[in-house]
Formats: C-alpha cells, sequence, structure tokens
C-alpha cells in the first residue's frame, strides 16, 4: 500500500510545473538527464486522487532506479478537463522533446496524438484505446502510443448484479453515460444484456453539465424504485460530486466505477484501484527509457477489481448490506 504523503511534500516531491527542463538539475556525472512529460486530463495537483496515483507512478519509477531530479526530469501538466487547455499543453510538452509523455486519462491521450505522432505515449487509465483509434489493437498497439486500461467491458454487468443485491426493490436504473465516448457504447451493453433476467428497465442520462445532471437525475427520481449506475469515463467523473450531491437528496442507491465516488458519499463501488495503472505504466516509461518502443509493447487490460462499501450512505437510504456483500468488500466505509 502507498504510505500517504502530505500535500507540500508531495508538491515538492513532483517538482511543480515551475520547474522547467532548460533549469533542471544536472544528472550525476556519466549520466544523461532524461525527460518525462506528464499530462493529466482532468485532477488537479492537489486532487487526493491525483496525489494517490501521480505517487504511484513516482515511487514506481523510483523502484525502477529512475529519480526525478538525479537521472530524470519529470514536467507536469494539468489539464483540468478543459480542451483547449490540454491541446495547449500538449504542444508544449512535445515542444520541450521528451524522452516519453505519461497521458493520465483519454482526453489527454486525444490531445497528445493531435501534437504529435513521435514521441512515446505511455497512457494510464484509458477505456476503450481500440475504439477512441489510439492504437491499432491491444497486442500490436502500433505507433507510438501504448498502455494501461482501467475496465474491461463485460465485467460493466456486474454494476447492475451488485445494485439489485444491495437494493433488491430497485426496478428502474439510471445509467449516467456519455453517448459521445465510443467506450460508453459497449459499457451500456453489457449492462443492458443483464437487465431483462434481473427485471429492470434502463433509462440512459446523458452526462454534460452539473445542471443538466441535477435536473436529469431530479426528473428519474420521480418515478418509484429507483437506481443509478454511473459508467467509467472522464465526463462522469468531471460531474462526481454533483451525481453524489443528486443521488443522496433523491434517496437514490447508486454503483460507481471507482472507489473515489464511495470515499465522496456514493454507495458502493466496483472496479479497479486507479493508482495501479500508474505503477504498471511506470514500468512501460521504464522500457522505453532504455530503448523499447511503444509499438512492440501491448496494451494490457486490467486483472483485479475492488468493491467498496459506504455504510453510512446505506443506512441514511434505510438499506441493510447483506452479509456476504460486506465479506467480499475490499474496503468497507464507516
Amino acid at each position: 500500500m502507498i504510505a500517504p504523503i502530505k500535500r507540500r511534500e508531495f508538491i515538492t516531491l513532483l517538482g511543480g510545473a515551475a520547474a522547467s527542463w532548460p533549469l533542471a538539475a544536472r544528472p550525476q556525472q556519466g549520466e544523461r538527464m532524461r525527460r518525462i512529460g506528464v499530462l493529466v486530463s482532468i485532477l488537479a495537483a492537489d486532487d487526493p486522487e491525483w496525489q494517490a496515483r501521480g505517487n504511484a507512478f513516482v515511487q514506481s519509477l523510483q523502484e525502477r532506479g529512475w529519480s526525478d531530479g538525479r537521472n530524470v526530469r519529470i514536467e507536469y501538466r494539468w489539464g483540468l478537463g478543459d480542451q483547449d487547455r490540454l491541446r495547449k499543453y500538449a504542444a508544449e510538452l512535445v515542444s520541450f522533446a521528451p524522452d516519453v509523455i505519461l497521458a493520465a486519462g483519454s482526453l489527454a491521450v486525444a490531445s497528445l496524438q493531435q501534437s504529435n505522432r513521435s514521441v512515446p505515449i505511455v497512457f494510464a487509465n484509458v477505456s476503450d484505446p481500440v475504439g477512441n483509434a489510439f492504437v491499432a489493437s491491444l497486442a500490436r498497439p502500433g505507433g507510438n502510443t501504448t498502455g494501461f486500461m482501467n475496465v474491461e467491458f463485460a465485467f460493466s454487468a456486474k454494476w447492475l448484479e451488485l445494485l439489485k443485491e444491495i437494493a433488491p426493490r430497485v426496478t428502474r436504473v439510471a445509467v449516467v453515460r456519455n453517448a459521445a465516448n465510443p467506450s460508453e457504447v459497449p459499457q451500456f451493453a453489457a449492462i443492458q444484456a443483464v437487465a431483462p433476467s434481473l427485471g429492470v428497465e434502463l433509462i440512459p442520462i446523458i452526462g454534460r453539465d452539473p445542471a443538466d445532471i441535477e435536473r436529469d437525475i431530479t426528473t428519474f427520481a420521480r418515478g418509484r424504485n429507483g437506481g443509478l449506475i454511473v459508467t467509467a469515463a472522464s465526463a462522469q467523473n468531471l460531474q462526481r460530486d454533483a451525481i453524489i450531491t443528486a443521488t443522496a437528496q433523491h434517496q437514490l442507491p447508486g454503483v460507481y466505477p471507482f472507489r473515489g465516488y464511495v470515499a465522496a458519499g456514493g454507495l458502493i463501488s466496483y472496479g479497479i484501484d486507479q493508482a495501479e495503472p500508474y505503477r504498471l505504466a511506470a514500468s512501460y516509461v521504464d522500457r522505453i527509457l532504455k530503448g523499447e518502443k511503444p509499438a512492440d509493447l501491448p496494451v494490457q487490460a486490467p486483472t483485479k477489481y475492488e468493491l467498496a462499501i459506504n455504510l453510512k450512505t446505506a443506512k441514511a437510504l434505510g438499506l441493510t448490506v447483506p452479509d456476504n456483500l460486506l465479506a467480499r468488500a475490499d474496503e468497507v466505509i464507516e
């Protein structure tokens, strides 16, 4: 488990965006200072979610002999979900001629690929790299991009199964998704495939901005026996707080793709440890720094999923969590 660090220590560890490569400290004698760019799609530098992921990446690099300021210089940029900002920072990072760039999320990958087709890119937490045309295939990525996915589509059906397990009376389920994202299609299809056998009607809610989310959830909540599922995509992460607030206000049990939702007050989540792809991404960055090509490194899908339950939220919803579900949980928030 990654040891927690204070915000000031973390920002110091990262070096901050203010440090530019031309002013970087010299490597030890006989070593060439290598350069790594990091472009983050959504989260801010001081967001606890990013701190966990960024810390995992830096520590994994250190385990492989790469230390920021000694033999590598890491330059960070945060897009905060803004397309123009991401394009600007992608071009800026590419102009520094780094040895490799870590792309945190699909928006970062898309922006970087628009800016270059030569600098190696390793991505983390991307849901559908083939559907988004980031790579030619998972086994043979081709081009300059490879990395680690955050979801395998077939497992999306598990969200609906978990919702029925923790809230058996649910017969109507709002699925918060982004229709413009190719990865949403197979996720929604997997949920649709099991809905009839569970006696559930699905109602899509298209994520746009917080006001739209709150309005659509409010409209949905006027019916009886409702529940909610949020699919795994960047657009939904941007609306996380609005979604959690609306579901609490309307007493809707919800299942979410990542633990961060449960930590923020959501009922239950089933998904990967989002820091893990960043640990793994460091291994690919290390291999690229040592001469391997992204085209020869296969894209990898998750192999482990974690279940988190917020008992305080369950109590507020009047739900009794089954003992067998509690026994399977990797984390229980009380």
